[in-house]
């Protein structure tokens, strides 16, 4: 019996290993916003077998439901229409009885223009795979193949994926997860190549912008250099951005061998604009560490059809965070001062955001799918950013890191720990235990009361404490000036209602309209109107509430936002100052 279940585990695994699926993605008529698939299963000759199209893209922790722009769905056999019924909101069975080539064609709409989804229209076309390819379970593991049928007028396919045809666009990725994590971008783009870190790296600029390629080639070589000194070697011998220079930039995705950026067209002028462009490109390209190889166990193999709950986006996003900034000050491109800065005013925005206190940073990360892409106009009271508090504990650590070893030690040791320990040996990803483990073995700490206080809690550092290990001085001051308590639109209407302020004391509610105060019609800012006023003071606030006139009285609170300010009188740096920010 024994033998018989060996054979026949053998024969299925031959018989996978000899199945082949392939896609055929074209794009006849790109102004109407569609994508024509055909979907080809050879040699996997079943009475029936499901497809199913992803539900959420990895890096993006949202279900977004992708087969609600998929339609007409079917299948045949030497021209032969098969039975194919969709059993769930995204998956289809195809009864293909027993045939050994069975085509499936169904087109996608595409019409969303954002670093996680897919998009055609008459410019260009730009798809994620998991909005396009439908896969079979039993075959993720195996190669599949790729053609693009660009419209006619397009000469231009950009990807990470390796082209296989002497003419055309023919691609094979090793399994269904590269695949779906190589984005393509298809049109008459500009691109343009340079060299860093021993990579070759291809960068496709869609859209008019004011960038210029000789500098980007050379701030971007910066940049890519930076990262992949921090882990002493990259792991990829071609590297792809695709920029899309847009009016509304959307930010960017990351992938094991690219990444998408969406910008602002106008952004690559001198100053903070282009400086912040630098700082996500170093975002994502660091990523291709952390997130695509150093990564939490639940974060792969992914399972498409749900959402995978990880605790530890706070060191996949937040390190990555506190990197893109620190990098930029490696390669040059901030100054000290600018880097102190930029940590100062993330300590700010996470110490003065009412959810600091109500959401711990580790259930920011495993409540992401239904809060942090999902935010409402209470989110500000209620969580904290897992990048921003991310990128704070990150700071916190690097600092404890070098103290502990008389700067011998940071940050850096942790992440190429990691990255060998995990990715490299165990060739997996790690847990929430592993991940402090980790921390304590490279630091030489004991971490369970910073766990239980920073991390599972909502206490706040001791930011004077910490800083002053490597000679900093941080000054702490308190706003006592009165302040209303809300953000609103340009219409006058109530955005959101801060809790602990006047008007959440008061009663406003998000959505009311203001009309005036103590008399006074308000066109714009309503702070503007108790500008000479005394915590205290009582007044008097007319408003639209669901096209009802009435008027609420209640007393000014003191704002109460704390301000941190970091810095350094001396010009003498001691060994953890050095080890913190050494260039």
């Amino acid at each position: 019996m024994k033998n018989l279940l060996l054979v026949l585990s053998i024969l299925s695994s031959v018989l996978l290993q000899a199945a082949k699926i392939s896609y055929e993605v074209a794009m006849p008529e790109p102004h109407t916003h569609y994508y024509e698939v055909k979907m080809k299963v050879s040699d996997y000759e079943k009475d029936h077998f499901d497809i199913q199209m992803p539900v959420w893209s990895p890096g993006s922790y949202l279900v977004r439901e992708f087969s609600k722009s998929v339609e007409a769905v079917n299948a045949t056999f030497n021209k032969k229409l098969l039975k194919a019924e969709q059993i769930n909101k995204n998956t289809w069975r195809i009864h293909s009885e027993k045939a050994n080539n069975v085509v499936i064609s169904y087109r996608v709409y595409a019409y969303e223009l954002s670093v996680r989804t897919s998009f055609i229209d008459a410019s260009h076309g730009y798809f994620n795979g998991t909005s396009m390819f439908m896969y079979i379970n039993e075959l993720k593991n195996t190669p599949h193949h790729l053609k693009i049928i660009p419209f006619k007028a397009w000469k231009k396919v950009s990807t990470s994926l390796k082209n296989t045809a002497a003419k055309g666009f023919e691609y094979v990725a090793t399994d269904y997860d590269i695949l779906v994590d190589s984005p393509v971008e298809i049109g008459n783009h500009e691109t343009f190549d340079f060299t860093s870190a021993g990579v070759l790296h291809h960068v496709a600029m869609y859209g008019k912008g004011n960038y210029n390629v000789e500098k980007l080639k050379v701030d971007m070589a910066k940049i890519t250099q930076a990262c992949t000194d921090v882990f002493g070697v990259n792991p990829n011998k071609e590297y792809t951005f695709i920029i899309h220079n847009l009016t509304n930039g959307s930010g960017g995705l990351e992938h094991l061998s690219s990444t998408t950026l969406q910008v602002n067209r106008w952004t690559y002028s001198e100053g903070s604009a282009y400086k912040g462009f630098l700082s996500l490109v170093a975002h994502e390209y660091f990523h291709l560490w952390n997130v695509k190889r150093i990564r939490p166990i639940e974060l792969g193999p992914f399972d498409y059809n749900n959402e995978n709950y990880t605790k530890l986006l706070w060191v996949m996003e937040g390190f990555t965070s506190y990197y893109d900034e620190l990098l930029l000050y490696r390669a040059g491109i901030y100054e000290e001062e600018e880097i102190i800065g930029k940590f100062t005013n993330s300590i700010n925005r996470v110490e003065n955001q009412p959810g600091n206190k109500v959401q711990p940073v580790a259930d920011a990360s495993f409540n992401a799918w239904i809060k942090s892409y999902r935010p409402n106009e209470n989110s500000y009271n209620t969580t904290i950013s897992y990048y921003t508090k991310g990128s704070v504990i990150a700071n916190m650590l690097d600092l404890k890191i070098a103290k502990a070893s008389n700067g011998k030690k940071n940050l850096d040791n942790v992440m190429q720990y990691l990255y060998k320990e995990f990715y490299l040996k165990e060739k997996r990803g790690f847990t929430n235990k592993e991940m402090q483990v980790t921390l304590e073995k490279v630091s030489g700490l004991k971490l369970n009361d910073f766990f239980e206080k920073y991390i599972d809690g909502t206490q706040t550092f001791d930011y004077k404490t910490i800083f002053g290990y490597a000679g900093m001085n941080v000054e702490e001051l308190v706003n006592v000036s009165p302040s209303i308590g809300i953000s609103m639109s340009g219409s006058n209407v109530i955005k959101t209602v801060y809790r602990g302020g006047s008007a959440y004391a008061g009663g406003l509610n998000v959505d009311d309209e203001i009309l005036a105060i103590n008399g006074f019609r308000v066109e714009g800012n309503a702070n503007e109107f108790i500008e000479d006023s005394k915590v205290g003071d009582q007044i008097s606030v007319l408003i639209s509430r669901d096209n009802i006139i009435q008027t609420i009285a209640f007393p000014l609170l003191e704002k109460g936002n704390k301000r941190y300010y970091v810095f350094n009188e001396e010009e003498k740096k001691n060994v953890v100052f050095q080890k913190w920010l050494s260039k």
